[in-house]
C-alpha cells in the first residue's frame, strides 16, 4: 500500500513535487530495504522539509473498503450535510492552451464529471444519465436544456481547482444544477455555472414531466432551501437569446461530429456544441479576447451523422451597465471600460434543413496583460 507521510493538507501541494526515487540504485536506501521497497517517494510541501515513503514490494493497491476503487481514490466527496459535492482537479497540460490556461471546454468537462460524480456519490445509475430507480424503470433520463457558464479567472497549468455543485427541482419539468468554482490554494471564486435539465423518454424522445415518485427520490439530495450560483437579480444566466438570422456575421459550415465527439450514450457531447459555436468566432476576437461568458441553449439532439452550421454575429449591447457589473460579483475587480468588453448571438444549425440545434450568446474581456 502506498503511505505519503505528508499530512492530508499538504498532499495536493506536495503531489507535483512528488517524485519516485529507485530503490536499486547504490546509495537511496540502505542495502537491507532495497529488496523490501519497490519505490520510494519524496514528497516536499512548501515551508517543509522532505520526507521518505517506503512503498511495499509488488504492485501497489488501495486496501478494501467501501465505495468502487474510483471513489476511493478520487479528490471528492459530499459535504458535511450531504446536500452537495465537492471535488479537486489538477489541470493537466493537455487541458490548457496556448496561453497555459484551461480552455471553457475543459471547464465545461470538469463541471460534467463533478456532477455525474456527485449523482454516483448518492446511489444514482452509472450509466452516463444519473437516473432514479423509478427513472430506470420507465426508461427516463436526463437531458441539459440551457447551460450558463461564467468564467472570472482561468486557472494554469498544474493549478488545482475546487468544484462545489448541488441540484434542486425547477418548476414541474426539470431539475437545475449549480456550481461553484474556485482556486483550491486560495479559496478565491474564479466561476460560476448553472444548468436547467429535463426529463426525457430515451425510446420515443419526447420530454415528460417529472412525477412525484421520481422528484421524491432526488429532493431529498437537495438543499432544503432554494440556493442559486446566481443569486443577483437579471443576472445573465436568466436572459433570453434571440435567434440569429441567415444575415450572420461569420460562419463556420459544414462540421462534422468526430467519433471522439460521441458520449457513452452514443449522442454528440454536450461540451462539442462549445466547441462548434467557437468554431464561427473572427479570429481578432480570439487573438485579443478571452470568452468570460456563454449561454447556450439546446434544442435538438445532434446524432453522429449530422453536418452542422455555426454562425455568428456581434450583438448590440442594449445594457453596458449589466456587462460592467460582470466582472463586479465574487469579489472580482471593479467595472472595466466598456470598450474592454464583447458579446456576440450564436446559432448552430443542421446543414441540410435548417433545423435549429442549439442557440447561445457569449461575452469575451480582453486578455489579461501576461
Amino acid at each position: 500500500m502506498l503511505k505519503l507521510s505528508c499530512n492530508a493538507a499538504d498532499q495536493i501541494q506536495a503531489l507535483a513535487q512528488c517524485r519516485f526515487l529507485d530503490p536499486s540504485k547504490p546509495g537511496l536506501l540502505p542495502s537491507r530495504r532495497r529488496a523490501a521497497a519497490a519505490a520510494v517517494v519524496s514528497c516536499s510541501p512548501a515551508g517543509k522539509a522532505p520526507t521518505l515513503a517506503v512503498v511495499s514490494d509488488g504492485p501497489a493497491r488501495v486496501e478494501p473498503g467501501p465505495g468502487s476503487l474510483a471513489d476511493r481514490l478520487r479528490l471528492g466527496s459530499l459535504t458535511e450535510d450531504g446536500l452537495s459535492y465537492k471535488e479537486r482537479f489538477i489541470v493537466r497540460c493537455y487541458e490548457v492552451g496556448m496561453n497555459k490556461t484551461a480552455t471553457v471546454e475543459t471547464i465545461a468537462n470538469l463541471l460534467q464529471e463533478v456532477g455525474g460524480n456527485h449523482a454516483q456519490s448518492v446511489g444514482f445509475s452509472t450509466d452516463g444519465f444519473a437516473t432514479t430507480p423509478t427513472m430506470r424503470k420507465l426508461n427516463l433520463i436526463w437531458v441539459t436544456a440551457r447551460m450558463h457558464i461564467e468564467i472570472y479567472k482561468y486557472p494554469t497549468w498544474s493549478d488545482v481547482v475546487e468544484i462545489e455543485t448541488w441540484c434542486q427541482g425547477e418548476g414541474r419539468i426539470g431539475t437545475r444544477r449549480d456550481w461553484i468554482i474556485k482556486d483550491y490554494a486560495t479559496g478565491q471564486v474564479t466561476g460560476r455555472a448553472t444548468s436547467k435539465w429535463v426529463m426525457m423518454n430515451q425510446e420515443t424522445r419526447r420530454l415528460q414531466k417529472v412525477d412525484d415518485d421520481v422528484r421524491d427520490e432526488y429532493l431529498i439530495f437537495c438543499p432544503r432551501e432554494s440556493r442559486l450560483a446566481f443569486p443577483e437579480k437579471n443576472n445573465g444566466s436568466l436572459k433570453k437569446i434571440a435567434k440569429l438570422e441567415d444575415s450572420a456575421q461569420y460562419s463556420r459550415l459544414g462540421l462534422v461530429p468526430r467519433r471522439a465527439d460521441l458520449d457513452m450514450n452514443q449522442h454528440v457531447n454536450n461540451v462539442t456544441y462549445i466547441g462548434w459555436v467557437l468554431e464561427s468566432m473572427p479570429q481578432e476576437i480570439i487573438d485579443s479576447y478571452e470568452l468570460q461568458m456563454i449561454t447556450l441553449d439546446y434544442r435538438r439532439e445532434c446524432q453522429h451523422d449530422d453536418v452542422v452550421d455555426s454562425l455568428s454575429s456581434h450583438e448590440p449591447d442594449e445594457n453596458s451597465e449589466d456587462i460592467s457589473q460582470l466582472k463586479g460579483t465574487n469579489g472580482s475587480a471593479a467595472s472595466p471600460a466598456a470598450e474592454d468588453y464583447c458579446q456576440f448571438l450564436h446559432l448552430l444549425r443542421l446543414s441540410g434543413d435548417g433545423l435549429e440545434i442549439n442557440r447561445g450568446r457569449t461575452q469575451w474581456r480582453k486578455k489579461p496583460i501576461r
